[in-house]
């Protein structure tokens, strides 16, 4: 499926230009203000917002404000389009969050090296968490707000690494959150499930353990909730690309380095 972008402005000509020039790499969803852009991100999977600032109702500074202020919605990056060249508005939209900051008139090549740009940088560092070992989970958050919730998605997570069991409903009362909300906004920071963030926790936890060396592998199979050491060694190599043992001899010869 193609990224869905939001595009936000009170002008409908503008509106339908930026959706003639984005409609071939992305899907699209218009919002004539940003109370309307408000709504639409309650019910859909909105990966990048481009806003104008002056608008009626709710202008784009304040939609900026309310999106990277919101535990749900701050992961989503905002590009800001605006007549206004000072920089004192410039900082202002940066103050409040925004990723980038896009003068008008604009060249659409510009825009799109923009996008392009912000969702590869944000594939990249989830590329990397997802197969590094030692890779905290906060490495991917763009706020604030992410860190706060990816440290505690990672303290839930291993609380109970030991339970076989664990699974998106226990995750999710151990959030004190919704089922759909964890989903929503795992999904969201990271495009893996709960249950791969659960995994690939379990697993980056092994990691630590096999790089101090104080247990054998099949009781660090155990301790990270994994039913058998063949079931652990097959997870642990699929993730990271190499066996429980071979990373162990590998960090054993960057020590020696």
């Amino acid at each position: 499926m193609l990224p869905l972008l939001m595009l936000i402005d009170d002008n409908e000509e503008i509106l339908d230009f930026l959706e003639r020039i984005l409609q071939h790499k992305y899907s699209i969803l218009k919002a004539m203000d940003g109370q309307q852009a408000l709504k639409l991100l309650e019910t859909e999977a909105v990966q990048l917002v481009i806003s104008d600032v002056m608008m009626p109702v709710m202008d784009g500074f304040e939609l900026c404000k309310m999106i990277k202020s919101n535990f749900e919605y701050s992961h989503i990056p905002v590009i800001l389009l605006t007549a206004k060249n000072t920089i004192q508005s410039k900082v202002q939209g940066l103050e409040l969050g925004a990723d980038a900051y896009i003068e008008k008139p604009f060249a659409k090549e510009h825009l799109l090296a923009q996008i392009a740009s912000l969702l590869s940088n944000r594939n990249s560092i989830r590329e990397f968490y997802a197969s590094s070992p030692l890779v905290h989970i906060r490495s991917m958050a763009h706020t604030k707000a992410d860190e706060q919730f990816l440290e505690k998605l990672d303290a839930a997570i291993c609380q109970d690494l030991e339970d076989v069991e664990m699974d998106v409903e226990k995750l999710a009362k151990a959030m004190n959150m919704s089922r759909i909300t964890l989903y929503r906004k795992i999904k969201a920071i990271s495009v893996l499930t709960p249950l791969e963030v659960i995994n690939i926790t379990r697993l980056k936890k092994a990691a630590e353990m096999l790089t101090e060396g104080s247990y054998k592998i099949y009781e660090i199979a155990d301790k990270v909730g994994f039913s058998s050491q063949s079931n652990f060694t097959r997870s642990f190599q699929k993730q990271f690309g190499v066996t429980p043992t071979e990373y162990i001899h590998s960090r054993q010869h960057e020590r020696r380095m």
